[in-house]
């Protein structure tokens, strides 16, 4: 969409800071968004992704999907 950024990999710091300037529409991207902060955020060396579920295996190979981790 127009004026939207890409976003490949990003902390759960910058996640929330989009998070609290609106960056995510709710009941869209805002709730998977927040979950995967909540996941990345819960322990050491945990990381999020989130893509489309057709798209997953690009995901887990890195060619598709935003990463999310502390």
């Amino acid at each position: 969409k127009p004026g939207e950024k890409w976003l490949e990999s990003i902390t759960t710091d910058e996640a929330k800071e989009y998070m609290n300037q609106g960056h995510f529409a709710p009941g869209s991207m805002l709730p998977k968004v927040q979950a995967a902060v909540e996941f990345a955020a819960s322990g050491d060396n945990r990381t999020a992704l989130i893509t489309l579920l057709e798209k997953a295996k690009d995901g887990i190979n890195g060619k598709t999907g935003t990463v999310i981790k502390k």
